[in-house]
């Protein structure tokens, strides 16, 4: 069944504290701006614990007119949510962990404190009015039937969802189906699920929460966050409307502009073999592959470029058929016959190996001018594709 699935991108919180990355006021006002244009339901906006600064950056944010939800992270204390007021947001997340090895090693608590700290700063965010989502930390390594309980607990004393944190991200798909599934039947509560890539797992592990029930999903532009990052927006959202039917999350046409965006400014350059939204996302090499295109697009793209903005690219290189050599030359004005294409091949291939990568217009149209026998037949040619 299609159902409402609602975005809580935590780019400048959990991505920012991502190593070696840090963003200005402008750039965290720019990139919320960003989050709203497409659409995003809810942005995480920092921590105003840190002060400064940061609370600052979620003042400006929060007072920007968004039509996008601004919460802040607090841990669960008087004087964070008290910051957390101050900077005028409507909402909070405020997290506890749930996990023996966090509550015995990091907090040196007790369930029972654990507990009651909930109970406590739960009851002082409603007083003032606050939208609460309670986050689970390391919910993934937590006993279940404390979890459940910390859930119930939450939901009994008004918070509005229950964040399932899989803070060290050690889960896979599976458990998280059956983890999600159980405990959405235990709470009587939405529940959030907010994943990291550990093992390269953080989309499909958010993908499976949401298909066991989870009405919101974490996530980050570009996966970016602590050690191996959080799930990325981008892939979350293409692959819910396209693998799950739940379509029109965000405006994707807006998502490359912000991708790149958040790459600047986090100074994470995108790796050309990104889902999604990496150059080589929608490039073809391959002879079989750009033949097969060539006569139906479907044949080797999962969904269409044009969803974000982008055009198919064909590269020519070391792989490359006679169909892509004459399909690419023909883009250029040169219309080449079959044997000129296959006599073309060899030398593409060679500079292309020799260089390691595809090779430029202007060094195709040199190998062309070099190789015997072969001449132009007309010039022109409708650019429906973009090459390079």
């Amino acid at each position: 069944m299609i159902r409402k699935v609602f975005i809580d991108d935590t780019t400048l919180r959990d991505g920012e504290q991502a190593a070696e990355v840090s963003f200005t006021l402008e750039e965290k006002l720019q990139i919320a701006r960003m989050l709203d244009e497409i659409g995003v339901d809810q942005i995480e906006a920092g921590t105003p614990a840190m002060g400064g600064e940061e609370q600052e950056a979620i003042r400006a944010i929060a007072a920007s007119g968004l039509r996008a939800g601004v919460l802040a992270w607090c841990r669960a204390t008087q004087s964070d949510i008290d910051a957390a007021l101050a900077c005028g947001v409507k909402g909070v997340n405020i997290s506890l962990p749930v996990s023996d090895i966090h509550i015995q090693h990091k907090l040196q608590k007790t369930r029972a404190w654990v507990l009651a700290q909930l109970r406590w700063a739960l009851s002082y965010a409603k007083r003032h009015g606050l939208y609460v989502s309670v986050g689970a930390e390391d919910a993934s390594r937590a006993d279940r039937r404390f979890l459940a309980l910390y859930g119930r607990i939450a939901a009994d004393h008004g918070a509005d969802r229950l964040r399932y944190c899989d803070t060290v991200g050690v889960l896979d798909p599976f458990t998280t189906y059956e983890a999600i599934r159980a405990l959405k039947e235990q709470v009587g509560i939405s529940l959030e699920i907010h994943t990291h890539n550990d093992f390269g797992l953080a989309t499909a592990n958010a993908l499976a929460a949401v298909k066991a029930g989870a009405s919101y999903v974490n996530t980050t532009i570009n996966g970016l966050g602590e050690r191996a990052g959080n799930a990325a927006l981008e892939e979350v959202v293409m692959a819910l409307e396209h693998l799950d039917g739940i379509s029109r999350l965000v405006k994707t046409e807006g998502l490359v502009s912000l991708c790149q965006e958040v790459a600047r400014a986090s100074g994470s350059p995108i790796p050309p073999w990104k889902a999604i939204i990496g150059r080589n996302a929608f490039a073809h090499e391959s002879g079989i592959h750009v033949d097969g295109l060539l006569k139906a697009r479907q044949t080797y793209e999962a969904f269409d470029p044009k969803d974000l903005g982008l055009n198919h690219r064909i590269v020519i290189g070391k792989h490359s058929g006679t169909h892509a050599v004459r399909f690419y030359f023909a883009r250029l004005g040169i219309f080449l016959t079959e044997a000129e294409s296959r006599a073309l091949l060899e030398p593409i291939r060679r500079l292309a190996s020799l260089r390691k990568r595809s090779l430029s217009a202007d060094e195709l149209r040199g190998i062309y001018e070099g190789v015997p026998g072969t001449s132009s037949k007309s010039e022109g040619g409708n650019l429906h594709w973009k090459i390079s």
